[in-house]
């Protein structure tokens, strides 16, 4: 969910968000060439939600926006979306809905904000987006769904890369990223690769082209860090010598830092928490708080999720305080 950026958020209703019975009865599925024929920009209502949004969004992914005429976020929003539309020509639509006199609809899918937009695909919910947004950052949520010729071939190099025919699939990813440099998706899949290559300079070029509302996405911050640590691993020892030196002589932070990388591009998540945080231990002023940052960097590329997460968070909080 992309986090609300305007201040002044207008309260809808106070209902719950769980669905009103009765709200969504069954229609009849209209067929792709009655939902091609739609135009881009549409009216939604009850009794049209079903049509317009679920079943459409199986052909080409749908924006919902959740609007009324008195809130001037919502206002503000309209000029930007519809330059999208016309922008994107076809490859999403949007689906408007107005909560002053949709407020069945509104109450029945639990809108409480607005402007809210909703993006649907294949009939699910895929992203929500709360108050006025930037077309810079919305260009950044549409791309994450919408497919493009160069998906296809992502999908392929892709393959190509797990078959173990890497210099292909670099060589599809090459083609297709001079081919459309703005698909930022494969920007950041063609840059894993150069980081899984050691071609690291040049995944860092590449990540550093994009622009700094996609640099900031779940992906990018990922793909940065792993560049942080294959950088500072591509200049150490071999992992046995290093282990060895820890092993050795544990005040060795240097050896202890290196190991810890060299943990995580070989994805053991364990035992690099488990150095960074003794490097805690032992010195937190070691690389301005590396052994933290470190930790804090794993959290990220495990999506702050998971057991091994949470204990070493709390962890590294006990030693903190």
């Amino acid at each position: 969910m992309i986090p609300a950026l305007h201040n002044k958020m207008h309260s809808v209703t106070n209902v719950p968000h769980s669905i009103l019975p009765g709200c969504t009865p069954h229609r009849k599925q209209l067929d792709a060439t009655v939902m091609n024929d739609l135009p881009d920009i549409t009216e939604v209502t009850n009794d049209s939600f079903d049509t317009l949004v679920i079943e459409r969004s199986h052909t080409v992914p749908v924006l919902v926006d959740y609007w009324a005429a008195w809130c001037g976020p919502c206002q503000m929003q309209m000029p930007v979306l519809k330059k999208l539309v016309e922008d994107y020509a076809g490859k999403f639509v949007l689906a408007k809905v107005n909560t002053d006199e949709q407020r069945e609809l509104a109450q029945a899918h639990g809108i409480r904000s607005l402007p809210t937009m909703r993006l649907y695909k294949h009939g699910e919910m895929v992203e929500e987006i709360l108050a006025a947004q930037s077309e810079a950052t919305l260009r950044v949520v549409l791309d994450r769904h919408i497919e493009r010729e160069s998906d296809i071939i992502r999908a392929q190099a892709t393959e190509a890369w797990q078959q173990g025919k890497h210099g292909e699939a670099l060589r599809q990813l090459h083609e297709a990223h001079l081919a459309e440099p703005g698909n930022h998706q494969l920007t950041l899949a063609y840059a894993e690769m150069k980081i899984q290559q050691g071609l690291l300079d040049e995944a860092a070029a590449l990540i550093d082209s994009l622009p700094r509302t996609v640099r900031d996405e779940k992906e990018a911050v990922r793909l940065s860090a792993l560049l942080e640590f294959s950088t500072l691993a591509k200049n150490a020892p071999p992992l046995a010598e290093l282990e060895s030196s820890v092993e050795n002589n544990p005040d060795d932070l240097e050896a202890r830092y290196q190991l810890a990388a060299c943990y995580v591009i070989n994805n053991q998540m364990e035992p690099a928490m488990e150095a960074f945080l003794q490097l805690f231990q032992r010195n937190r002023n070691f690389r301005d708080d590396a052994g933290r940052k470190g930790l804090l960097t794993v959290f990220d590329l495990l999506e702050n999720q998971g057991e091994l997460v949470n204990s070493y968070r709390r962890k590294l909080f006990t030693l903190m305080h």
